[in-house]
């Protein structure tokens, strides 16, 4: 269940956090960035910054980091570091970041308080980084209680209407309830271009670029429509699902 979950939210994920009646560029873009020096210092106080670190605290909430979850941030990194100079430095820092940050409990409210305060002119900005912190809490399948608890601090650090979060929390609860993939072990072979006569070695670089193809990044991402999450969300879910099943015959 926590697989579908993930590949789920991985599908999905930027949509909610940057597709609004506003063009993403007029967000975060290259442009904006272009000149700005590219050091922790700077990085850590920017909005892009403020919310690797509530990633951090959502992410670790359980106790641990895993392997799905490790894989989500490291999609985000790859994407917010495409916005910044020197990617690769951006995207180690962001990686610092994170593993600092994961290890505090202590900040929580701070840091959510110094990204609302950032934001407070743009509540749709707000609540789509919401609904991602949201999101990766359901990784699991389901919302501990730890992880309620650092979503509601983020929440009430944000200023955010009570309804307004509950009916994100809902709106996302009753998404991951309402896909029920099914596929044969046939169909999982055709679906991930692969035949049963190939090693699993094979078969993980084709599941992997397909991820990849049918991950909406957060650029490819601005302007789109519900439709498109709907999309984005049930191809995400197939393609994990065939992979699992073809795992579960081979195990």
């Amino acid at each position: 269940m926590g697989n579908i979950i993930f590949f789920i939210i991985l599908g999905a994920v930027f949509y909610w956090i940057f597709s609004s009646y506003k063009r993403y560029t007029q967000y975060y873009s290259k442009e904006a960035f272009k000149n700005m020096k590219i050091t922790k210092e700077t990085l850590v106080h920017t909005e892009l910054g403020l919310f690797v670190a509530l990633v951090a605290k959502v992410a670790k909430a359980d106790g641990k980091v895993d392997a799905l979850e490790a894989q989500l941030v490291g999609i985000m990194f790859d994407d917010i570091s495409a916005v910044f100079p020197e990617p690769a430095k951006t995207k180690d820092i962001l990686k610092e970041i994170f593993s600092q940050e994961k290890d505090r409990s202590d900040n929580t409210q701070q840091i959510a308080q110094d990204l609302g305060k950032a934001t407070r002119r743009d509540r749709q900005k707000q609540q789509q980084f919401m609904g991602f912190l949201i999101q990766l809490a359901f990784i699991d399948g389901e919302v501990s209680k730890s992880e309620e608890a650092i979503l509601q601090i983020i929440a009430e650090a944000f200023a955010m209407d009570p309804k307004i979060y509950h009916a994100l929390f809902d709106q996302f609860e009753k998404m991951m309830q309402n896909i029920t993939p099914k596929a044969s072990l046939e169909d999982a072979y055709k679906l991930l271009g692969v035949n049963e006569n190939d090693d699993m070695n094979t078969i993980k670089k084709a599941y992997r670029k397909l991820v990849r193809q049918y991950h909406p990044d957060i650029i490819k991402a601005q302007g789109k429509d519900e439709a498109y999450l709907e999309e984005a969300t049930k191809k995400t879910q197939e393609i994990n699902q065939a992979y699992e099943l073809i795992k579960k015959k081979r195990a």
